[in-house]
Order: structure tokens, then sequence, then C-alpha cells
């Protein structure tokens, strides 16, 4: 203690000096280096996995904006009027527009429906779009310009430079739409594309009083100015924005896919936080006799303070490169297996990851550290000779918990995912806790040999500490199965929507005469299909006796919720003997004569139910059907799907076309121009290049998926690793005695593998068990999936527990072994 009797007598600047060196000492040659390496830990793997979050969710984000031309879109039935170009205007953002409609082109051999995009000079302003011409590629449409889909040279018999009349306008063929930005997915509502100049709208005379025509206005800018601009318009009925985050199914995808890496986040924060904290115990438990002999040679708390703040300052400098550091190199490594999806150059990161990693360990370090330096300080002066004396503990150093809470209120907001995941772990924790505590308590009432029986009474010594430690355990094993878990529903959830041999082709409005032949046609080719569909459109109009009609149409409904949309609008109908084999039967019976089978969206929303009378209108014609069933049904899997599906006594004598869907190989590409010319009167919707790119972005998004959950799991591990280590390390003193006294080195063996192969099974299996729960509630109330169970769970996540135990007790048993030193 020559340092501290030197500090107390020379001058400040002296003593300030000493003070450090002694602070650098204790730091490198006492028990700080762990916290400094758990703190450096936290700081990498939080600066690692923001900045990955970060461009992954840049490139998702860039990846669904370039699907729809924008990063946001306003859709309307009316003429887009000059307040909403004002409102973006004011707020320095870039628009460009496009009106669409159907309209017939003629050529001189043939005529065609065709969906008609009338566009800008500067569209698109996200996304590429590929004009091919005999000599050379362009990326924008100019006046005088028309561009067909590949599949209407076919259809329209033309080639680049002959005469084609859109409306009212004769038009040069400029070349082929190789791709375009935009995709959408309604098989009842595609026509092959052709793409003509704004300057040119007014001369095609197509758009008159009651056309159908869907006006569009693109916009791009930062992010404020664009929900200032959504929050600035009021919607009319018929509009809506459209994000990348809404639009069909890559929306689904990206949605998903941010909340599960904002989860990820959370959890390793979480794990990080409770290996600093269990690291920080450790420290301050093997420093009490040091700061009690401070005391007795004369130290005053002032100085005491002063002492471990300057520690704390280096100990966080320290970290914070040494972290910094190693979490750019961890981010490089994550992103190596990303390396041939991810775009080239990658977004920047930004300085949001380094902000985040050092307020995340701030904020763990504060409480972390000064809770257990508080009580540190207080340590009496006889717990020299006395190291097992209990003082009070001063109840207003858990004050600063306060600081966490708030950051967390601040940062989760109204996010009921992040809430609902917390929630749910505190009340695990402390259900496991005592499930644990209740577990030891029935196995030591049954009969073990004397290692067993040993290691159950030092299980059992202290009911708080085992319950604290199985806890803690069980929380960092069940943690690291959630984020593998929630990786695994999810990629499986996306392959069952859109897997590998989805169909890719849409047949519709096939004649009944041609229904035969060209099921016939795809069958010699070998082509996988669905079922074929009968297809005719129609109105639901009364439940129970309710008018629904009357009561959609009100003020009330302004909003254009589904509800109301599936109201004001015809519907697909069908009718089959059969339930379809990619829907799911949820309730009643298939096959009853006079019903009705619903889905079951459209029934929750409408309030429909097994047994209610339903009135509907096709054609004018009016009849009644008694709902039987209601279905599941993937919307998202390139399938022919229905709202209604009708037994074949109320509607096969009614007049409909067929569809059908099925999957075309790359090999099989002239198929489907052949097919347009043996059916000229069947429309094709080719989706083959929506699909693809689908398909990308899953492959893009399951691999960064993939990435983010190694490093969730790795974190685990470290905290299962630090918690084990740090258990052996409170027991060394009383094994030691153990050794000292005479017992033998077989004995303690048997009881250290006893006490923490029992602790390692019992917390494994109820990880298992809050693994379970936890996923199950987040697929269903977080990620709104169906809910699946995970039988490996219950033996991988012990058999993992008991591997970890195996590999800490053989690098620290022969240290345990040695008895203590007179």
């Amino acid at each position: 203690m020559t340092e501290l009797s030197e500090c107390q007598r020379m001058p400040r600047q002296v003593n300030r000096a000493l003070m450090l060196k002694w602070s650098w000492r204790e730091l490198w040659q006492g028990q700080l280096w762990p916290v400094a390496v758990a703190l450096s830990l936290i700081i990498a793997c939080v600066f690692a996995l923001s900045a990955l979050v970060v461009r992954v969710e840049k490139v998702m984000v860039d990846q669904g904006r370039s699907m729809i031309a924008a990063d946001l879109v306003f859709r309307s039935a009316n003429p887009i009027t000059p307040v909403l170009l004002e409102e973006a205007a004011q707020r320095d953002l870039t628009t460009t527009q496009q009106t669409r409609f159907g309209t017939m082109a003629f050529s001189d051999e043939a005529m065609q429906l065709v969906s008609v995009k009338s566009v800008d000079s500067d569209f698109p302003l996200r996304g590429e779009l590929t004009l091919q011409t005999a000599r050379s590629i362009q990326h924008h449409v100019f006046p005088g310009e028309l561009w067909l889909a590949e599949r209407l040279f076919d259809l329209l018999q033309v080639k680049p430079g002959d005469r084609l009349a859109i409306g009212d306008a004769e038009l040069t063929v400029s070349g082929t739409i190789k791709q375009e930005p935009e995709l959408s997915f309604n098989p009842f509502s595609q026509m092959p594309a052709v793409l003509i100049h704004a300057d040119d709208l007014a001369k095609t005379g197509a758009i008159q009083p009651g056309s159908r025509v869907q006006y569009l206005t693109y916009f791009t800018g930062p992010e404020q100015q664009l929900s200032a601009l959504q929050k600035a318009v009021t919607l009319a009925p018929g509009d809506r924005w459209i994000s990348e985050t809404s639009q069909g199914r890559t929306g689904d995808i990206i949605d998903k896919a941010q909340q599960y890496l904002s989860l990820t986040l959370i959890l390793v924060i979480i794990m990080a936080t409770a290996t600093l904290v269990l690291t920080c115990s450790h420290y301050t438990a093997t420093r009490r006799e040091t700061v009690a002999m401070m005391k007795s040679l004369g130290a005053r708390r002032r100085w005491l303070w002063q002492w471990l703040t300057g520690q704390l300052v280096m100990l966080f400098l320290l970290a914070a490169v040494a972290g910094i550091s190693l979490g750019a190199l961890l981010e490089y490594l994550l992103r190596l297996p990303l390396s041939g999806i991810l775009p080239d150059p990658l977004p920047a990161m930004g300085v949001m990851p380094l902000i985040v990693s050092l307020l995340v360990a701030l904020l763990v370090l504060i409480p972390g550290m000064g809770i257990a330096l508080n009580r540190l300080v207080e340590a009496p002066a006889i717990a020299v000779i006395q190291p097992q004396v209990h003082w009070p503990v001063n109840r207003r150093s858990y004050s600063l918990l306060i600081l966490p809470m708030a950051a967390s209120l601040l940062w989760f907001g109204d996010n009921g995912l992040m809430w609902l995941t917390l929630a749910g772990l505190t009340v695990l924790m402390l259900v496991l806790a005592l499930l644990g505590v209740a577990v030891v308590a029935a196995l030591k009432r049954a009969r073990w040999g004397p290692a067993m029986t040993l290691a159950l009474s030092r299980i059992s010594r202290s009911r708080l500490a085992t319950g604290a430690q199985l806890a803690a355990l069980t929380c960092s094993l069940m943690l690291l199965t959630v984020i593998w878990l929630l990786r695994s529903d999810l990629l499986s959830d996306w392959q069952q929507t859109l897997p590998a041999n989805a169909p890719n082709v849409f047949a519709l409005n096939i004649s009944p005469e041609q229904q035969a032949d060209y099921l016939a046609a795809l069958d010699d080719h070998g082509v996988v299909r669905s079922d074929s569909y009968p297809v005719i459109r129609g109105r639901l109009t009364h439940i129970n006796g309710g008018d629904l009609l009357a009561s959609s149409t009100g003020q009330d409904n302004a909003d254009g919720d589904e509800k109301d949309e599936s109201l004001r609008r015809e519907l697909n109908f069908t009718w089959r003997e059969s339930l379809p084999v990619h829907n799911t039967l949820l309730e009643g019976a298939w096959g009853q004569e006079s019903g009705v089978s619903v889905e079951s969206g459209i029934a929750e929303r409408l309030g429909i139910t097994v047994g209610d009378q339903l009135i509907f209108t096709v054609n004018s014609q009016v009849f009644e059907a008694t709902v039987t069933s209601l279905r599941q049904v993937e919307w998202r899997n390139m399938r022919p799907n229905f709202y209604f599906i009708f037994t074949p006594d109320l509607m096969a004598s009614l007049p409909a076309t067929w569809m059908i869907s099925y999957r075309i190989e790359v090999d099989q590409a002239a198929l489907v121009n052949q097919l347009g010319r043996d059916f000229p009167t069947v429309t094709l919707l080719d989706l083959r290049t929506m699909a693809t790119r689908i398909q990308g972005i899953m492959q893009q998004v399951s691999l960064s998926l993939s990435v983010l959950a190694a490093l969730g799991v790795a974190s685990g591990l470290l905290l299962v690793m630090t918690l084990l280590r740090l258990s052996m390390a409170q027991r060394t003193q009383e094994i030691k005695l153990y050794r000292t006294l005479g017992a033998s080195r077989k004995r303690i063996t048997a009881t250290v593998w006893g006490e923490y192969g029992m602790m390692a099974l019992i917390a494994g299996s109820m990880a298992a068990l809050g693994a379970e729960l936890i996923v199950a509630a987040l697929v269903k109330w977080g990620f709104e999936l169906p809910v699946s169970g995970h039988p490996w769970v219950w033996l991988a996540v012990p058999l993992i527990s008991l591997m970890l135990v195996a590999a800490i007790i053989r690098s620290m048993l022969q240290a345990l072994l040695k008895p203590l030193k007179s």
C-alpha cells in the first residue's frame, strides 16, 4: 500500500500522476481486464451488427424502392391536383408522373388489348428501365417513341419501324421493353405493357369521361420530407400511397426482415449487457478486500471515487478503441458471405453504428459498474479481517437504472414487437428462476450417490443465488435459441411463399372450347401446371339479409380500407368439387350443396361465419349460398386463389372463362410465344421477370438474416461461457478448501461434473421451453405467421449446454484441484 501513502502525501499534480500509474497497473494486473474485454466485445458486436443492419436495410429498401420506381408513389383514380405537386415542390422533392390505362392496339395484321403507360422523360426515379433497339439500349422514353413488351411483337405481328395505332394516334414502334422497374401482381388486370411519352398522351384520345385510368406521381427525396408530404395530403376515395413496405409480397418480405434485424440487435444488446454486468459484479467482489485495506489506512470515500473513476475512464477509452477496431473487422468478415449479392459500391453506413455502439456501452457501463462500485466503496474497513461481513446497500445507486430505461422508452417508442419481447423475457426469467429452484428441490429429495448429493447441496445452498444463476444461464441459452428459431421460421415462410418451382405464367380468358386443347399443349411439353379454374366476376351484396352495398358507400368508408374495397368492386368467383391442394380447410365441411367456401381473411373482416346466408349477383342474376367452410389462403404463392369458391350446382351453368398458372423453365421460353400464336384470344401474363427478381431479393435477405443470426448466436455463446467461467471462479476457494481438508480428486471432480452437468441439463431444458413460448408469441402476434413447433430444440439446446459446460470444466478443473497453499 505504499502507493496509497505516497498519493496522500504528495502535491496534487504528482498525486494525479501516481494515481494514473496505479490505475493503469490495476487495469492490466488486477481483475479489471475481464471487464475491459467484455466492454470491448459489446462495442465490437453492437458496432458490427449495427453497421451490417444499416447496410442491409439500405440495400433492402433500395431494392424495394426500385420495384416502385421511386421512394414514394401516389396513386389515384382522379387526375393529380396541382396542390400535391406544389406541396412536393415546397419540400424540394423530385417528381415525375405516369398515366396508365387500358386500350386496344392495332397493327395492319392484328389487334391486342394493352396497358399503356404514359411517362415523362425522367421516369423512372429509381430502378432501371431498359429499352432495346436493334443498335442500342436506352433508359428513358422520349416524345414520339413507342416501346412494346416483347410478347406484343408476336401478338401484333410487328417489328421495330412498323406503325401501330394506339387509340387515335399512330406511332412508330421504337423497340422492346427489356426490363421495367415497377413490379405488380394482379393476374386479373395485367395486360402487355406499352410505353409512350406524356407529350403523346393527348394524341391517343383514349382518355374519355368514364374511362378507367390510373394517375401516378413518383417522389424521391429525404425521408422526413416524404413523411411530411404524406401527412399534408388528405386522401380521397380511390387515392393511395405506395411505399416499398406496402407493395405486395416484396413489401411483406422487407417489413418482416426489418423487424427481425431490429429484434436481433436488441437481443444481442441484452446478452451483451448481461455479460458486462456479470463481469462487473465479479470485479467488485474480487476488489472488496483491497478497498477495505485502503479504508483501514485512511483512504476517504472521495479519494476512492477518484481512483475508481480514473480506472473507468481509462477502461472505456481503451475498450472504445479496441471495440471499434474489432467491430470494423468483424463487420467486414460478416459481409464476405454476402459479397455475391450486395451491390458495389455498398451503401454508406454513416456514423450511426459508432454512436449506437458507444452509447449502448455507456448506458450499460454506468449502471452496471456504478451500482457495483457504489457498494464496493461502502465496504467497511473491518472487511479486511472479516471478509464475510455484510453492510447495508445504498439504494440510491439503483437510480442509475433510469438511464437505460429512459433510453429504451425513446428507442422503442410504440414498437409493440420490442415491448412484447422485453415483457415476455422479464416474465419468463422470473418463472424460469422459480421453476429451476423447484426442480433442484425435487431432485434433492431423491436418493443419489455421495458426489451427486454434494453437488445438489451446493446448488441449493442459496435459493436466491440458485434462482439467479439458473435464470441467467437459461435466459442466455434461450435468447440465442430465439434468434435462430425466428430466422428459421421466417425463411421457411418465404420459401413456402415463393419456392424455386413456383408458377411464373398465368393464362386467362380461356374459353370452354379451348380449355382441353390448351391443357393438352402444356402437358405435351411437360409443363408443370396448376389445376384449371372457371372464373366469373360478381359481387357480394348481402350477409344474413344485411345490405352490404348500401353500408359500403357512406362517408365513414372514405378511407378505402380493405373491407370496403372488397365490397366496392367485382370479385372473381369460381366453383370446384374438391378443396384446392394449396388451400387449408380451417372450419366447416367441403362439398355440401348450395354452399360457398370463404377465405378466412375476408370472413374475419366482414364478420362471416359458417352457416351464414350470403347473396351474390353475377351478370344481374341473384343467387343465395350458405357458408359451408372457411379456408386459409396463401395469396403470395403464385397460384390461382379466390375469396369465394362455390359448389358446382350453383354456378356451373353460368358462362365463364378459365384460368391456369404454370411454370416455364429457361429452356421452354419459346413455348410462351408459341402459345400466344396458337391461342391468340388467351391472355398470357408472363411473370418470369417479377418472380426472378422477388426470388433474388429473398435470397439476399435470407443470407443477410443467416449471417446476423450467426452473430447473435455467437454473442449468446459468449454470454454462456462468461456465466460458466464466473461461476467456476466463484467456487475456486471452496473447492481448494475441500482439497486441503482431504477430499479426493475423484470426489471433487465427480461433484463438479454433477453440479454443472445438472445445471446445464436444467437450464437447457427450460431454455428450450422458454424459446418455444417466445418464438410462438413473436411469430403469431409480432410477425403474423402460422405457429409451428421445433422438436429438435428439446435435444439440441440441452446438448449444447452440456458441451459448453464440458469445455469450461476441462479448461479450469486442473487449477481448481490444487490445494490451498499454507
